[in-house]
């Protein structure tokens, strides 16, 4: 399956708001075309994410539900469809200013805004590069700021640190998708298809079962060989969790078949000595007792 087909069937299916717990992320082509300092505006609106971490190539649907979010996004899609997104520090904060957002963030492309039947507004966005903000400059209606573009450093070529890297995220991502059957299928196919590096590094980051914190921790790391090291622990420790809820599970399934089982055999040995007007060990015993006690014989052999 192409990613445009992956991401055709998941777009719609997987919508995610600015309350969103988990994203799948979806992509175009698998190229992320990042951004030169001469693309952006000079003051950049920044949309908040209360959980979420954008990583650049990465597409993905939020519904925007504030208001101040809804006014940004429009405005934006009518002029050049570059926003900043960043992660709130704290996700319950309805408003968040500037001391609630994480400075690094990444410059994105409204790829689509659908104005959906229940009233919600849906962007589908794509991040380009990573960037920092310098400068808040307006909170109302809704934030702007200077920010500096962050370029990062992949090793693309084939050199052995490099491909051993690649093979072992990949290797890690097929083992938690084999554990974890609430991943659908079809991110396998995605995966397969990845062959950039970088962008296998972000489609990862994104997709990995762990805080904000942490993916903010990646995404604020400026090596990109260094991310993606740091990205295999987060994915070997979350292998590990994965195994021992296996472990955890499999064994109570043992218990309990088990159980079933010798209530089963102790069922089916009841409804056999009834159909042979056999009541058991125990009535065997009985009678035999009542036929001892007719018998004349010395205490001693009676007892």
């Amino acid at each position: 399956m192409e990613l445009n087909n992956f991401y055709n069937s998941y777009l719609f299916s997987e919508l995610a708001d600015e309350d969103a717990e988990e994203l799948i992320p979806l992509d175009l082509t698998g190229e992320d075309d990042e951004l030169e300092p001469g693309d952006l505006p000079e003051e950049l609106p920044i949309l908040p994410l209360k959980n979420a971490v954008l990583f650049p190539g990465v597409v993905i649907p939020i519904t925007v539900g504030r208001q101040k979010s809804i006014r940004l996004v429009k405005k934006a899609y009518r002029t050049n469809k570059i926003i900043g997104v960043a992660a709130q520090m704290n996700s319950s904060a309805e408003d968040p200013g500037e001391k609630e957002i994480y400075k690094v963030g990444t410059v994105a492309k409204i790829l689509k805004m659908l104005v959906l039947p229940d009233g919600n507004t849906t962007i589908i966005i794509q991040g380009k590069s990573r960037m920092e903000i310098k400068q808040v400059v307006q909170e109302n209606p809704y934030l702007t700021a200077k920010v500096d573009l962050l370029h990062e450093n992949f090793i693309e070529d084939e050199n052995k640190e490099t491909v051993a890297i690649i093979y072992s995220l990949k290797d890690a991502a097929k083992k938690i998708l084999k554990l974890n059957p609430e991943i659908p299928k079809e991110a396998q196919a995605a995966l397969e298809n990845i062959n950039s590096f970088k962008f296998l590094t972000h489609f990862l980051c994104s997709n990995i079962n762990t805080e904000v914190k942490d993916k903010q921790k990646l995404l604020e790391i400026n090596d990109g060989n260094k991310r993606a090291e740091a990205l295999l622990k987060y994915m070997l420790k979350d292998i590990q969790v994965l195994e021992l809820k296996h472990e955890i599970h499999d064994k109570v399934n043992t218990d309990i078949d088990q159980q079933q089982r010798d209530y089963y055999l102790r069922q089916q040995m009841k409804v056999l000595q009834d159909e042979l007007g056999n009541g058991g060990a125990e009535q065997e015993l009985d009678e035999l007792r009542a036929k001892g006690l007719k018998k004349n014989w010395s205490s001693e052999v009676a007892e």
